[in-house]
């Protein structure tokens, strides 16, 4: 069997509150295979999305190691943390965070700006893909919030990286809206990337291929 793309391991996350440690996460172990489409799931607080964040490499643990696409992410400059994301990872948060003074094109085209690396037919291809080529011109503030997920997957997809990470993608969604958006992660998960989805939803963590419990920062049974 083939290396895991995304390989977690003894990965712990304190924080310091007042008197307290508090451990986000606890040793946490995990592999993910290159392909799936995998949801992590638990409770508000479980330490999903500080997992998330870790293996996404926009935040670093307290102990233990993360492997991605065959490299260590320990050690890394920030710089170099900033190229490997974006030739590695693509983002779809809850919230979209899309910036509303641009079209949706421009929004799908951003992260590519810093490759200098504009493609506007690619943009536009891919917002075809997730059903928004009618809507390239419109500004996030004329658009439903699925409208807006889908532009922000359209963002994610525009550097063409092998995994999508995306942190509860249908929590300000309404449930049909949500499904669609699940269908469109299944679509690119099916086209040979890695989708890992945080969720506190039983129902959409359910539509993935392979589904991991977590509870106070360990895993647990989903």
């Amino acid at each position: 069997m083939s290396e895991p793309i995304i390989s977690a391991k003894g990965l712990r996350k304190t924080y310091r509150m007042g008197n307290a440690d508090i451990n986000a996460l606890d040793g946490l172990s995990l592999g993910i295979r290159r392909g799936s489409f995998t949801s992590i799931a638990g409770a508000s607080g479980a330490g999903k999305s500080t997992l998330l964040h870790i293996i996404g490499c926009l935040d670093s643990p307290t102990s233990g190691t993360v492997t991605i696409n065959g490299r260590d992410t320990a050690g890394m400059r920030d710089s170099e943390l900033t190229a490997f994301r974006r030739e590695n990872i693509g983002f779809v948060f809850q919230f979209f965070n899309l910036i509303p003074t641009l079209t949706a094109r421009e929004n799908v085209l951003m992260p590519a700006l810093f490759d200098r690396a504009l493609d506007q037919s690619r943009a536009d291809a891919l917002l075809g893909m997730v059903g928004m080529g009618r809507r390239a011109d419109h500004h996030p503030g004329e658009l439903s919030g699925g409208e807006r997920q889908r532009v922000a997957i359209a963002r994610a997809l525009i550097n063409d990286p092998p995994i999508i990470l995306a942190d509860e993608p249908t929590g300000n969604l309404d449930s049909q809206t949500g499904l669609e958006i699940i269908g469109l992660f299944k679509r690119v998960a099916g086209e040979g990337r890695t989708v890992v989805l945080v969720t506190h939803e039983r129902d959409i963590a359910k539509y993935a291929d392979t589904v991991i419990g977590i509870k106070d920062g360990r895993l647990a049974h989903a």
